[in-house]
């Protein structure tokens, strides 16, 4: 009997999930059509603020914000407030609100109306479900279960905790407890903001995510994201604003290019091989500094690897990058070599380094291991592959610089929570160097860091391409590969610490056994390493 229950539950969420919606002040998700996915329902990027605030609850304190429109450009629009005291109902049809008193002790029918509600509006009043809400019953613990089970998702509701609330919604969808899932969903909406506090910017991508994940779409939204990605000037100043206002890009391109520039010392010609050349940013420094050596500058040879399937880190290709760093070494007159390669990392083979014979050879792996699958994906295991080929160049050095994030192989709910966690603090520190009413903030983080937040969260194999390790994993793989640490030197520590001292006092910095580990508060965001 409760396995045909289950399946008219199936069933009837099904064709729920295929009608048109009633109102805008729906308390349940927008349709789903799985082979499509409705860019104002689920796509953070086209008008979150409208399709984030959808309770019915009457509108206070109106004022304008910014929000965005289906091409990802920002516009102005009213937005509304809503009081963050009662809780809203689950109700479809009438979307009224529900006062507190209804948790207490003498309310429990109040309760159990509310739920019945919300069992017709999803599945009918016809509905052959078995009865949760009568307790007449005792001796059945099932159903005592269950109406628990409801009595907490409203008492946190209640609370109004937002990351309680979040973490509820993960666990219920987790646990493929979909009404549970749709019930915080739809408080949820009223909840966030891209425009709000850290923790509300954070929640709307997120929560997105999460919707994403219960409609199989999480590959749809990320793919769509990387479709509408801005191109060339327009991304460049995103990503410039963000290396701006926070250390970590710049923390590991100095702490790498300390350790290169060491193991290079004396060597006449140098060949650096970068796994993600990005905009290339890293190599003017340390080709300024090279310049001025004493003796002169080495020949330098720079093999830029990015993915020409992707113009989120670049803005316009590696000739671009070539052309750049051409002009740089002209200028300072030092003799310079370029190549470029268009194409994933992961399937980079031996012969296309064009490594020489006499070459000091320098490894560079910034924020790029991580894309690459491994062992728990399937085969074949590019993490460890990739590691193999390096060390059979025999390199001086190999950098590796990393998010300090364990999502990998955790499953979905602990993920969630170590992404709700270390984000948490991304957008906290943001929040310290650039004012919220910045017209370009909402920019930096949509395209600079939901992306990778939806992927984390709503994709599953070989479409999660965002699969972060430890610096302890990352240890493991090396040392299985061949290499030994290279403990970074003080002058590298005493660079990262002056570089420090030009943001706020809530970063921290540790060197932990040769490496070293930039934090916000207690939460360890990017470490760097050094190997040979």
């Amino acid at each position: 009997m409760q396995e045909a229950s289950r399946k008219k539950v199936s069933d009837q969420s099904h064709r729920f999930y295929e009608q048109p919606q009633q109102e805008p002040g729906s308390y349940y998700w927008p349709p789903i059509n799985q082979n499509h996915l409705p860019s104002e329902a689920f796509n953070p990027y086209c008008n979150l603020e409208s399709s984030l605030g959808t309770s019915s609850y009457p509108p206070q304190n109106s004022s304008s914000t910014v929000s965005f429109t289906s091409n990802g450009s920002p516009s102005h629009q009213e937005c509304h407030s809503y009081p963050l005291e009662p809780y809203y109902s689950p109700d479809h049809n009438r979307g009224s609100p529900v006062s507190r008193s209804c948790l207490t002790d003498d309310a429990d029918d109040d309760l159990r109306h509310k739920i019945r509600e919300l069992e017709i509006a999803i599945l009918g009043p016809d509905s052959e479900m078995f009865d949760i809400y009568s307790v007449s019953n005792p001796v059945n613990p099932v159903l005592s279960e269950q109406e628990a089970g409801w009595k907490d998702v409203a008492e946190i509701i209640s609370r109004r905790d937002l990351k309680e609330m979040l973490c509820a919604c993960a666990r219920a969808i987790g646990e493929n407890d979909m009404l549970a899932g749709e019930w915080l969903i739809s408080e949820l909406r009223g909840m966030v903001s891209v425009s709000g506090e850290p923790i509300q910017r954070l929640g709307a991508y997120l929560l997105e995510a999460l919707v994403a994940r219960t409609a199989s779409s999480g590959s749809t939204i990320y793919k769509a994201l990387r479709c509408k990605e801005p191109i060339g000037s327009e991304l460049l100043s995103y990503m410039n604003i963000l290396y701006e206002v926070c250390p970590y890009f710049k923390f590991g391109y100095l702490s790498a290019n300390g350790a290169i520039a060491e193991a290079i010392k004396g060597e006449n010609r140098v060949h650096i091989i970068d796994f993600q050349i990005g905009q290339g940013n890293q190599w003017m420094t340390l080709m300024q500094a090279l310049a001025n050596r004493p003796g002169g500058p080495p020949k330098i040879t720079i093999t830029g690897i990015d993915d020409s399937t992707s113009a989120f880190s670049r803005g316009g290709g590696v000739e671009i990058v070539a052309k750049r760093l051409s002009n740089l070494a002209e200028s300072l007159m030092v003799p310079f070599e370029f190549h470029g390669i268009a194409g994933s990392a992961s399937e980079i083979q031996l012969e296309d380094l064009k490594v020489q014979p006499g070459e000091a050879i320098a490894v560079n792996f910034a924020l790029v291991l991580h894309h690459m699958t491994d062992e728990s994906v399937g085969s074949p295991n590019h993490r460890d592959r990739i590691l193999r080929l390096v060390k059979s160049l025999s390199p001086k050095v190999v950098t590796v610089v990393e998010q300090e994030s364990n999502n990998n192989t955790a499953p979905f709910f602990p993920r969630f929570l170590q992404t709700l966690n270390y984000y948490t603090a991304i957008f906290e520190s943001i929040d310290m160097t650039l004012p919220r009413e910045h017209k370009e903030r909402i920019n930096v983080e949509q395209h600079c860091l939901a992306r990778d937040i939806v992927n984390i969260v709503a994709c599953e194999g070989a479409e999660r391409v965002e699969r972060h390790e430890l610096l302890g994993k990352w240890r493991s793989r090396f040392l299985m590969a061949g290499f030994e640490p290279h403990p970074l030197s003080p002058f590298v520590n005493s660079t990262i610490e002056a570089l420090l001292k030009n943001y706020c006092d809530k970063y921290t910095l540790e060197e932990r056994d040769g490496a070293l580990y930039l934090g916000w508060l207690n939460q360890n965001l990017v470490t760097s390493s050094a190997w040979i």
